[in-house]
């Protein structure tokens, strides 16, 4: 039968027929992030080092709320150890300052992670820049992101570099491909066109004042849709045979929890695509326990490999 699943890939690559395209399995591959986080962990508590994450919450948000649990559980899976800072939502910049500026010096912690965004009131950007670059496991502080720009990144954003690694465990080829990305937030897109282009690939990034969207969409081998509007990669945006990688975490009209694609439709169509949940969601947790590790690692000079 694995020829019949090739042949139908290369019509489907083709525009001879549709297809049926493959979901990229986030909560699987996550699975195996996360297992191979412990096994390094491990291996660092036998050298007397146990990883530590603080999580700084400011306000009660619900979806942060759910956020650093869920990253609080995944620590306690993975043998890292972590912390939790929660202010209220009426916190003055300088309480939250001086308390990043207290984690930077706190030996036991090597990764210190801001829940964005913050509230009215509070400057992200300078919250960012007090977090140690060492300990910026989020890469958000701009001395990151510019290692990110050469190519020699300490850290890489948890979304983007979930995304990067889904695409490797799935064979999935970067270089010489066009890389279409909708989004250019500091968080998702921005860096995800940097670590495309990292890995050899053309790359064209889309916004809000983008003029005929579609034209550049259905030339992407690869279209990542980061915008947060459900729905809005239609069928008729994608080319057969693209992978689509969907960050969108929306709600539809009737609460149902889905992505910034039209999977249904759109699953017809390309070779891969990301589910809306259980796509690139997992992953997210799981590289922001593989930065801490990494962290961890730096802060002892031990080396990492790339």
């Amino acid at each position: 039968m694995g020829w019949l699943v090739a042949l139908d890939r290369v019509c489907c690559k083709k525009g001879w027929m549709a297809c049926m395209s493959k979901i990229i399995n986030g909560k699987a591959i996550s699975a195996e992030v996360k297992a191979e986080v412990a096994v390094e962990a491990r291996k660092l508590k036998k050298r007397g080092i146990v990883p530590g994450l603080a999580v700084v919450l400011v306000g009660n948000d619900p979806a942060s709320r759910i956020y650093v649990n869920n990253k609080k559980k995944a620590c306690a899976a993975t043998g890292v150890y972590s912390e939790e800072y929660t202010l209220p939502e009426t916190a003055k910049q300088e309480e939250l300052l001086e308390l990043v500026s207290r984690l930077n010096r706190k030996k036991e912690i090597n990764g210190i992670l801001v829940q964005l965004p913050l509230p009215n009131g509070l400057n992200e950007d300078a919250v960012i820049e007090t977090i140690d670059p060492m300990k910026d496991v989020d890469a958000f502080h701009p001395s990151n992101v510019g290692r990110i720009s050469t190519g020699n990144p300490r850290f890489t954003p948890c979304t983007p570099a979930g995304i990067m690694e889904m695409l490797h465990r799935e064979s999935i080829s970067i270089e010489g491909k066009h890389c279409v990305v909708v989004g250019r937030s500091n968080i998702v897109g921005k860096p995800m066109a940097m670590l495309f282009l990292n890995a050899n690939g053309t790359v064209t990034i889309c916004h809000i004042k983008t003029q005929n969207l579609k034209y550049y969409c259905v030339q992407a081998d690869i279209l990542v849709s980061a915008v947060g509007k459900p729905k809005f990669i239609t069928e008729d945006m994608v080319k057969p045979g693209a992978v689509v990688i969907d960050v969108g975490m929306n709600r539809s009209s009737s609460g149902k929890l889905c992505g910034d694609v039209d999977f249904e439709k759109v699953q017809q169509k390309a070779s891969y695509i990301t589910p809306v949940p259980g796509g690139v969601g997992p992953m997210t947790i799981a590289m922001l326990l593989k930065n801490t590790v990494t962290a961890a690692k730096l802060q002892n000079g031990i080396p990492v490999l790339k």
